[in-house]
């Protein structure tokens, strides 16, 4: 059974969205609702950090991965976009080196955009399960840079951050986070254009509820569980306005859905529901036995729900 055995986040220094309005291209209206309605209020930037940089600040927080480095099979690295450099350029490989991990296989997953982080959490389980060794360990790693004008934001809907995570995954049955269900959807003919425009953008946003709903009653009837069971939704960052219709097409309580990084982080393109993970743990929101949500939609489209217990 695939479990989550630690995560580990890195979150940078914030900037207020009104300093982003003109690079991010917003307009006094536009930033007023993102405000006022979409409780987006900072953003976490890292200036003068590589994508590398911040996904080593993050696993320097695993201290559980420390003299465990020989037990790690395989490295993951989700991405919402594909690597902007050709192998052997990418994160990947200076990472594994300076982790002790040179060993270890490793490649990027970037198919199902923003919501390819649980789809690595998925095949690092799946790999794990084949691997001859029963004590191996996959490490898994989220979190880019929003170095472009078109990937620092999606527009009418959020701002992207920089904050990064880092997460063991292994084999185990009775592992602190275990997977019970795991659902995904894709909808391609959304897969045209990174950023949605005119028509195929309204379509999307038609689209938006119903196939997050589905994936979410998806992934809860495979763990066999029931929506008044879970004790916390842990969510893509996009938008606050974007979950209360979710919570009132589900019956799901507004509290329930752990909202907290919106405001403080932006949407950190795959390390959403991860970072979320890391902060609701040390704040004590999960206690034995709670059975919990993740979810995330990639642009392309893809929508996509876990369910783990703690």
């Amino acid at each position: 059974m695939t479990s989550i055995a630690a995560v580990s986040s890195y979150l940078p220094d914030t900037v207020p969205l009104a300093s982003l309005q003109e690079q991010v291209g917003l307009s006094d209206v536009q930033l007023r609702r993102y405000q006022r309605f979409y409780g987006l209020a900072d953003v976490c930037r890292d200036e003068g950090g590589t994508e590398t940089d911040l996904l080593l600040r993050a696993a320097a927080k695993l201290t559980e991965l420390r003299g465990q480095e020989q037990r790690v099979k395989y490295v993951l690295q989700a991405r919402t976009m594909p690597s902007p450099l050709p192998y052997p350029l990418t994160s990947v490989g200076p990472l594994r080196e300076e982790l002790g991990l040179g060993h270890a296989a490793g490649f990027v997953v970037s198919h199902h955009a923003c919501a390819s982080g649980l789809l690595a959490v998925d095949m690092a389980g799946m790999l794990l399960a084949a691997d001859d060794d029963p004590d191996a360990l996959a490490l898994v790693l989220a979190g880019e840079k929003a170095c472009t004008y078109r990937t620092q934001s999606i527009p009418d809907v959020t701002v992207m951050g920089e904050g990064a995570v880092a997460m063991l995954v292994s084999g185990e049955d009775a592992g602190p986070n275990r997977m019970l269900g795991y659902a995904a959807r894709t909808h391609a003919r959304f897969h045209s254009d990174f950023i949605l425009g005119g028509d195929a953008a309204k379509d999307f946003q038609a689209q938006y509820l119903p196939g997050l709903c589905e994936v979410i009653v998806t992934a809860l009837d495979e763990a066999g569980c029931g929506l008044d069971e879970l004790a916390l939704v842990l969510p893509h960052n996009v938008n606050r306005l974007s979950w209360m219709g979710v919570c009132k097409q589900l019956g799901i309580p507004m509290e329930k859905v752990f909202l907290d990084l919106v405001g403080a982080a932006g949407h950190c393109f795959c390390a959403d529901p991860f970072l979320n993970l890391q902060h609701a743990q040390e704040l004590g929101r999960l206690r034995p036995g709670d059975r919990y949500l993740m979810t995330s939609v990639g642009l392309g489209a893809t929508f996509s729900a876990m369910v783990f217990e703690h």
